[in-house]
């Protein structure tokens, strides 16, 4: 997998390379243009110097004289004689003078051929084997013509040379930068190496925060989404590790029971104390059974699952009727009345997570029914209000003390001598909290123990 060094440095330089094409071929071309112009102004001025001396107020033989020493001035010129090597190219500059159709003055580089028919002005003409750039003005007052030529090749081999000057710097430039880029990436990327040597060097069981310094404010972000991590994770862990020596904690009486009830079973002498304790075992079996299917939903109902939850829309009047319908025959066991007083024309339409009513009433009728005493009535009351529902289950068992109340929905909190696992009221407050409503402990009108429950209609995690 490549490194983020690699690519972040491979893209700056692609970037730069285009970046320096774009801007080389623009300079090349602005370049190309303004010499261009430059050279052609020195045409024109070269042409208006010679129209001032022709025009000058001289005799007719000192103007010939100065002809001719202009003549063999730029025969030097031509030949070279009179400049450097790096200027040598410019020799390529030509002059002709006409006069009519005679020639009075040409220098050696100049196009040997008659241009007098030519219009004024700049003009490009293919002359031999070259093309030539020309500049044509008549002379005032006179029929005098001045003709000023430069090749263009010569033309171009200057732009060419000023382009590849300009742009060498940059060709030389381009490794130094990599250089530097390649340092500076490394550099900044030097957090998040130390980050990731740590991460990569830290022990897999130790969840404690990493610490990593000053980091700049996008290392930042991660180190505390990682940091936030690690603290749910060892949450997770912890609650694991607890619900586990509590599980096992609270099975290790049911099964020492269970195996009591087979080895008597086993040692029996007659069929009937075989018989009795096997009785006994099947109702440990389903004792045991009710403990694991309410560990089960507790570590369900673990509050990281929350945000995961999917709801739908429901019939809490329904709901409650299906429940105790299903809790029926266990009362009818004990010979104790299920009663449910509810309002049958109000809406009942509730947001719940998928069989949460259900687990819900089954804890609380199932504990009213275990602590209440044979033909006792277990009342069951649903009353709706603005916010949304009120639920009061009443039994007639023992009650919870006052100063009890507050820890009786912790896990494996008993309350009284025949108490169940103590999850059950656990297992309702949670899930009470995860619909956004409360739990109320208080003493029924008729002795006993009323809980009392507030939901709303929609709950806030709902869609």
């Amino acid at each position: 997998m490549t490194s983020i060094r690699r690519r972040t440095l491979g893209l700056s330089l692609l970037v730069f390379g285009i970046s320096m094409l774009v801007i080389g071929f623009t300079s090349y071309r602005y370049a190309t243009h303004e010499v261009e112009t430059l050279y052609d102004s020195s045409l024109a001025q070269t042409a208006r110097l010679l129209e001032g001396v022709l025009q000058a107020p001289l005799p007719e033989a000192t103007q010939e004289e100065l002809l001719s020493n202009l003549e063999q001035a730029l025969g030097k010129v031509a030949s070279g004689e009179q400049t450097t090597t790096a200027r040598r190219k410019d020799s390529q500059l030509g002059f002709q003078l006409w006069q009519g159709k005679r020639r009075l003055l040409h220098s050696a580089h100049a196009p040997d051929v008659a241009l007098a028919d030519d219009p004024t002005g700049f003009t490009s003409d293919l002359i031999g084997d070259h093309e030539w750039r020309l500049y044509i003005h008549d002379v005032r007052d006179t029929n005098r013509r001045i003709v000023i030529s430069e090749r263009e090749d010569v033309r171009g081999d200057i732009i060419r040379a000023v382009a590849l000057r300009t742009l060498m710097p940059d060709l030389i430039g381009l490794p130094f930068l990599a250089v530097l880029l390649w340092w500076s990436i490394g550099w900044g990327l030097a957090p998040l190496s130390r980050m990731a040597a740590q991460i990569r060097h830290r022990d897999p069981q130790n969840l404690q925060p990493l610490s990593f310094g000053a980091l700049p404010q996008e290392l930042g972000t991660i180190a505390g989404a990682l940091n936030r991590l690690l603290a749910r994770i060892r949450m997770m862990r912890e609650r694991e590790t607890r619900f586990i020596a509590d599980a096992a904690h609270e099975l290790r009486t049911p099964l020492a029971v269970l195996d009591l009830h087979a080895q008597n079973a086993l040692a029996a002498d007659n069929h009937a104390d075989r018989e009795e304790a096997l009785h006994l075992l099947r109702g440990g079996v389903a004792r045991a059974t009710r403990l694991v299917t309410q560990l089960l939903t507790l570590a369900r109902l673990a509050p990281d699952d929350a945000l995961r939850v999917e709801y739908r829309t429901a019939n809490l009047l329904v709901e409650v009727r299906e429940t105790l319908a299903k809790l029926s025959p266990l009362a009818a066991e004990r010979e104790q009345e299920l009663r449910l007083d509810a309002d049958e024309q109000a809406d009942w339409s509730i947001e719940e997570e998928l069989g949460a009513m259900d687990t819900l009433i089954q804890n609380l009728v199932g504990n009213a029914i275990q602590h209440s005493p044979p033909r006792s009535a277990i009342r069951i009351t649903l009353a709706t209000v603005p916010p949304g529902f009120v639920v009061w289950v009443d039994d007639q068992g023992p009650g919870i003390p006052p100063d009890e109340r507050q820890t009786a929905v912790e896990r494996f909190q008993r309350a009284g001598p025949g108490a169940g696992s103590g999850l059950g009221l656990s297992i309702v407050e949670r899930l009470v909290a995860r619909h956004g409503g409360t739990l109320q402990l208080d003493e029924a009108p008729g002795g006993g123990l009323r809980i009392r429950i507030d939901l709303p209609r929609r709950t806030t995690e709902s869609p």
